[in-house]
């Protein structure tokens, strides 16, 4: 079996890299997002579900600069 070209590798490793980010993005979103609507569905209230929507980005982008960002 022969190797495939070093751009091609490196392609690949950029395009999982682009998967693992979105991936962060849309969990974190989800995540936090669903934590907020159930505590404004359990409160009776309907402010929450935005906090943690602002919450999960915030945390979504800070584990994405710990991974990729500080090489």
């Amino acid at each position: 079996m022969t190797e495939p070209p070093h751009e091609a590798r490196s392609s690949r490793g950029e395009e999982s890299a682009l998967w693992s980010i979105l991936g962060y993005l849309i969990s974190g979103q989800i995540v936090w997002g669903g934590i907020g609507w159930l505590i404004d569905r359990w409160l009776g209230t309907s402010f929450v579900v935005l906090i943690g929507l602002l919450v999960g980005m915030g945390s979504s982008i800070y584990l994405v600069w710990l991974r990729y960002g500080r090489r």
